[in-house]
């Protein structure tokens, strides 16, 4: 499995292939591009990595450019893109998500924002959208209202169940994510739906809000790919 890595620093593309190494030793062979002229030519020739970190601002094709041209292309619309910068702006991050990116990274990298990428391709991968049509029996449009609404379940979930947690209510916070869990397997978002499993068992503030970004991504990811179907 692949993770191409976009920076013009030759430091920080060394630190984050040090992080990756550190997460999952030989699961992941590390590509480096040094822009995202680099990126999108290595793409483009069928590099096909599993996930992308990208740096911000480079030469010729910065990152945001880059981002913009990965989604509107359908070879690479499912392709998770991580955007990296030295600056926590809050304008940049939000246009880098409405763009499509699955998510963002403030240098200098942190260990665990690098793994909660990492981890989903650690599991059993998603289903491919058109798989999901064919094995619900429904047109690219209803997915795409299925995983909608399964995305505001998402985001209500992260108050509903931070507060069955604080007031001790375990067993109904179980319930909760036993509900998200048959959501995303139902979906295909098989990632997610083990993630919201594993939780069950020790439910756990902390490990709750990486699980719920984990699945927005996924969401996302599959939302992406499904628009295009649906062109």
């Amino acid at each position: 499995m692949k993770v191409l890595i976009v920076d013009d620093d030759v430091v920080s593309r060394m630190m984050l292939m040090h992080m990756i190494d550190n997460t999952a030793s030989g699961v992941f062979d590390v590509l480096e591009a040094e822009d995202g002229a680099d990126a999108w030519a290595q793409l483009d020739a069928g590099a096909n990595p599993a996930l992308l970190f990208c740096d911000l601002r480079m030469p010729r094709l910065s990152g945001m450019e880059l981002l913009a041209r990965v989604k509107a292309d359908a070879r690479f619309a499912g392709l998770p893109f991580v955007l990296v910068s030295a600056a926590a702006d809050g304008a940049t991050m939000e246009q880098a998500l409405s763009l499509g990116a699955a998510g963002y990274i403030v240098k200098p990298f942190d260990a665990a924002r690098v793994a909660q990428h990492l981890q989903p391709l650690m599991r059993a991968p998603d289903e491919q959208p058109d798989a999901t049509l064919r094995r619900l029996g429904i047109d690219a449009t209803r997915l795409l209202l299925y995983l909608g609404g399964l995305q505001r379940q998402l985001v209500s979930a992260g108050t509903d169940l931070a507060a069955l947690l604080a007031t001790s209510q375990l067993d109904a916070a179980r319930a909760h994510l036993a509900r998200l869990c048959e959501g995303c397997r139902t979906l295909g978002l098989h990632g997610a739906a083990h993630g919201f499993d594993a939780l069950r068992s020790a439910p756990d503030g902390a490990v709750l809000t990486r699980e719920l970004e984990a699945a927005h991504r996924a969401v996302l990811r599959q939302t992406d790919a499904t628009r295009h179907l649906a062109m």
